[in-house]
């Protein structure tokens, strides 16, 4: 990555567009997006790559667009994933020190951490995220650990789960263009990281990104993800019913959901309709506002009958102080907000990446379209800061330290298991000063 320190690049694979972004932080402490791409994506469906051609194709089209607005050159980046093959589940793990007398320290709690990427899964799949809960001192539930005494040290933990085969797809796409992957960061906790703010995580919130092919939900309370999940259809499956319930094109349909789609059909005007040209010099088709709006919602309605689900599943139901924040393509369709709020019973906002972004920033990027792109700019900010800052820290002890060792010292920093933001997960739990990161 040219000049690491200062530059951060993210890519967002999604099912209708790839997004290439250049960031990096201001003296403010806001992000300031230098340069963006966007161009459509055919290689990928419902999250996953099916044809690796059109997929490097479009990817190089946006990383050729950017390098070439912002004169940086890019040799690494960040990549979101996501899929309806990613699942996560709950764990506890435990760890007996030798000792009583010394106190716990923050290795003790990564050793516990890293111990959690060795539990058994299925064939085909590997551990992308390990998320502590709570932590838990000889039977003490409750507790901030590090600079405690105590003989056994527990945690809960929220682990996320893919398949390996469409991680190392992602992987093969991103290095066919020139550029390596950085790490997989999953897209909910990333849409999560741009759009909600501190008070919303603490009081309890459900951040619903709604994709082309997919839905991404991530539950937060006390500041702590509790719950995330994928749910397999997304913006593309309401333009398929239109197209197929109006027996029109789908670039129609899609054009139709945009500019006249409504999510409440009791709220789409009776007496208005709109004329679609018909196929090859055939009669137009007229079609009224009034059932595309009940074509809509029904499918609508069905994306968050899933959503509530998994609130249900998560445990946290009651606990939602913040309600729900809604973001992705999808977040834009007219009345949404009010079908959301009538069928979940929660309040809800629709969610803008303008939290972490400079005032400087173009109104362009600040969409609810670009919160994936945005919340990997950020996670990859947060992590590629924490590298450097542990690599300095070891240069210092080590003299004549050489480039090739400061590489390896970043990969062995990638492989503990501190990544994947875990430093900002912690220092929730812990008090900054007690932990030696």
């Amino acid at each position: 990555m040219a000049k690491m320190n200062e530059y951060v690049a993210a890519i967002d694979l999604g099912t209708t567009k790839i997004v290439t972004l250049i960031g990096k932080k201001n003296p403010n402490g806001k992000f300031q997006i230098v340069s963006q791409s966007k161009t459509p994506s055919t290689g990928i469906k419902r999250g996953v790559v099916l044809n690796i051609e059109e997929t490097v194709a479009s990817i190089q089209r946006t990383v050729e667009e950017v390098q070439t607005q912002s004169g940086i050159i890019l040799s690494e980046v960040f990549v979101g994933i996501a899929g309806q093959h990613i699942r996560s589940i709950k764990n506890r793990g435990y760890i007996n020190r030798e000792s009583v007398e010394n106190e716990i320290t923050a290795e003790d709690v990564q050793k516990l951490i890293t111990d959690m990427y060795k539990i058994p899964i299925e064939v085909g799949e590997e551990i992308l995220h390990v998320l502590p809960q709570d932590f838990i001192v000889d039977n003490e539930p409750g507790v901030r650990p590090v600079g405690m005494m105590g003989r056994r040290l527990e945690a809960n933990f929220h682990i996320v789960i893919g398949q390996t085969a469409s991680a190392k797809n992602i992987e093969k796409c991103v290095n066919r263009v020139g550029l390596k992957v950085n790490d997989l960061i999953l897209e909910p906790l990333a849409s999560a990281e741009a759009v909600l703010t501190d008070d919303e995580k603490e009081a309890g919130v459900v951040l619903v990104d709604i994709g082309g092919g997919t839905t991404d939900v991530a539950l937060f309370y006390d500041g702590i993800v509790r719950h995330t999940a994928v749910i397999p259809f997304g913006g593309n499956v309401i333009t398929n019913d239109i197209k197929e319930g109006c027996s029109i094109l789908f670039r129609q349909a899609e054009s139709l959901k945009v500019q006249f789609g409504s999510a409440l059909g009791d709220m789409a005007p009776e007496d208005k309709i709109v004329t679609i040209p018909g196929i090859s010099g055939r009669d137009p088709k007229e079609i009224s506002f009034k059932s595309l709006a009940y074509i809509i919602q029904s499918r609508m309605e069905e994306i968050i009958d899933a959503v509530n689900y998994e609130i249900e599943n998560s445990g946290y139901a009651e606990k939602l102080s913040a309600g729900l924040v809604i973001t992705g393509g999808g977040a834009l369709l007219r009345h949404l907000s009010q079908l959301v709020k009538f069928k979940t019973g929660l309040d809800v906002r629709i969610g803008f990446p303008n939290e972490h972004l400079s005032a400087d920033c173009s109104e362009d990027i600040n969409q609810p379209m670009y919160s994936t792109a945005i919340g990997l700019i950020l996670k990859g900010w947060e992590q590629a800061t924490f590298i450097e800052k542990k690599v300095e820290e070891i240069s210092i002890k080590e003299v004549d330290i050489t480039p090739e060792k400061k590489e390896e010292i970043r990969s062995t920093v990638k492989k503990s298991g501190i990544m994947d933001g875990l430093k900002k997960t912690l220092a929730n739990m812990f008090e900054e000063k007690d932990m030696e990161m």
